[in-house]
């Protein structure tokens, strides 16, 4: 009897113990939702002034205090910022430099990372090492250089400048790719090999298809960079015909007045493409993003 009273009353603690265990996960998961719903909530509110303002007037936008529904919507302002600058052309020129950029960082980043990650060959530590230096080195203070050296070339007032460097690759790039193929078995390199498969078909036609989510992410991160770029085109373009639609959103500030619905209206236009490609390649891109960095 005595036996089976203990046995009772340990099931009972254990029970306890097992609620209690549940109820602290539950209220841990609860304060993590809280947490990641308050974050969501302080990025999306900038987002909905943004969308909003663009079908406000110009007198709408800043008042105290703040009017966020727009009493009249003002469709008006998208076909206005649009046809008042010729940002067709805008968007194709940053189109054109937004593609090549995809171009060159994910064949020549790739290229560099199977080096690193798969051939063994002396200095290979130090210069990776090397490599991941240039990551801290700020990119304003090779601003002054860069120029007097395209200057020199006689690249300047060309697009040449904002698409060459990505031929010839980005450590971080290289440093997400290079770990995302420490994380690929050898063993399907070395039964291609024994089959008298060379080095290039093995990188084509092997690896490319396995890190294809790590180089969805390159592909977003470079074209993202390019589509957001201002500072690269305001130095290096003085066309108005080579603008970029960062530099096109530029011009609906005036001496005296500046037309911020306008400016709204065209910066919700410029983002949806970013949008769009996240939201097709956010599966590919989250599992570049988790599975980088498994392996060093």
């Amino acid at each position: 009897m005595r036996s089976e009273s203990a046995r009772l009353q340990s099931a009972r603690i254990g029970g306890l113990a097992g609620s209690n265990a549940r109820m602290k996960s539950r209220l841990y998961r609860l304060v993590i939702y809280l947490l990641l719903i308050a974050t969501s909530i302080c990025f999306l509110i900038p987002f909905a002034w943004l969308v909003l303002s663009a079908f406000k007037t110009s007198d709408e936008i800043f008042v105290y205090p703040p009017v966020w529904w727009p009493k009249h919507w003002e469709w008006g302002n998208f076909y206005q910022a649009l046809t008042t600058l010729p940002f067709a052309r805008y968007a194709l020129n940053t189109i054109i430099i937004a593609g090549l950029n995809v171009i060159g960082n994910v064949l020549s980043c790739s290229l560099v990372a199977y080096g690193f990650a798969r051939f063994r060959f002396p200095g290979r530590r130090i210069l990776f090492i090397v490599l991941l230096t240039t990551m801290m080195v700020p990119s304003q203070v090779l601003l002054v250089p860069q120029f007097i050296m395209f200057h020199d070339i006689g690249w300047t007032n060309s697009i040449l400048p904002l698409t060459v460097p990505a031929f010839f690759g980005s450590a971080f790039y290289v440093f997400l790719l290079r770990q995302f193929l420490m994380t690929i078995p050898l063993e399907l390199e070395e039964a291609a090999t024994i089959d008298g498969a060379g080095s290039l078909r093995i990188f084509f036609e092997i690896i490319l298809p396995l890190i294809k989510p790590a180089l969805v992410a390159v592909a977003v991160f470079a074209f993202q960079g390019a589509w957001n770029d201002f500072l690269s085109p305001l130095i290096y373009l003085n066309d108005p015909s080579k603008f970029t639609l960062q530099l096109g959103l530029t011009q609906f500030q005036g001496t005296y007045k500046t037309e911020w619905n306008l400016i709204m209206a065209a910066s919700v236009v410029v983002m949806l493409p970013m949008l769009v490609i996240f939201f097709l390649a956010q599966k590919y891109f989250i599992e570049g993003i988790t599975m980088t960095g498994t392996k060093g």
